[in-house]
């Protein structure tokens, strides 16, 4: 089965036009980086794979149907959770409210409920956070909680929102190793949405790279170069190496550089 299909896809946010008559698709079991500056649609195509934007004209299939809100099939870890931590929630608390979709806490919770709660917390080494406030967690702690609670309902595709953002290396290296390993594991097809590319060398299958409404999808060798990218952004761009990593700058900089906004 092909995880996600679209096909001459274009998205608006409002008078903006995000993508335009994009089309590529995404197999079963592929861990894809999606990359691009800031505004260039990332959350928004996100959004649109979860039925909760409409777009223009195009045809986007999602495990084989149309885009739907709810779909058990598709785990997601928006890009910020602050009302979990006003909420008071434990780590545990977080995760079981995702096993029923609208229930918190233990009053309302079956022991299948529990007994999956722990299970994907088990499976993401954060067992031993489950007690704690998620307010009190460190940033990569949270994420390891967030991408417990993605995998309630054993989902064939992973939708990860800049789970990179304040991260520093080491635990960005943690997240990435843990979410590549549950993708082979379980043949998961992954959107990973960063804002730059070299956290994921060691992870992704392909890249797909947004901007300018457009977007080109492939190995990183066969997209990240500057001839894809500076007809991509249809002005110059220059790739670099060194090192093990990956440098995309633009005539004004460095094309990657800045933290990603809300699109």
């Amino acid at each position: 089965m092909t995880a996600i299909v679209f096909e001459k896809v274009s998205l608006t946010l409002g008078r903006r036009r995000i993508l335009s008559s994009v089309s590529f698709s995404v197999p079963e079991g592929l861990f894809v980086g999606v990359l691009g500056p800031n505004g260039a649609g990332k959350t928004t195509l996100m959004r649109a794979v979860l039925g909760l934007v409409t777009p223009q004209s195009g045809r986007i299939a999602v495990l084989g149907e149309a885009p739907r809100r709810g779909n058990r099939g598709i785990g997601y870890m928006p890009q910020m959770r602050r009302g979990a931590a006003q909420l008071g929630l434990s780590g545990f608390e977080l995760v079981l409210g995702a096993v029923g979709g609208t229930r918190w806490g233990w009053p309302l919770a079956t022991k299948a409920d529990k007994e999956t709660a722990w299970a994907a917390l088990e499976r993401v080494g954060a067992a031993n956070l489950a007690r704690r406030p998620i307010a009190q967690l460190s940033g990569g702690e949270r994420q390891r909680v967030l991408i417990a609670q993605a995998l309630i309902g054993e989902p064939k595709l992973l939708l990860l929102d800049e789970p990179l953002a304040s991260l520093d290396p080491v635990h960005q290296r943690g997240v990435v190793e843990l979410v590549r390993d549950i993708a082979r594991e379980r043949g998961i097809a992954v959107l990973f949405c960063a804002h730059e590319i070299n956290p994921l060398l060691r992870a992704v299958d392909q890249v797909l790279y947004l901007g300018n409404g457009r977007a080109a999808i492939g190995p990183v060798d066969d997209v990240v170069n500057r001839h894809v990218l500076s007809d991509l952004y249809r002005t110059p761009i220059h790739v670099a190496r060194l090192n093990g990593r990956i440098f995309v700058m633009a005539e004004d900089g460095e094309l990657e550089s800045h933290a990603h906004d809300d699109d």
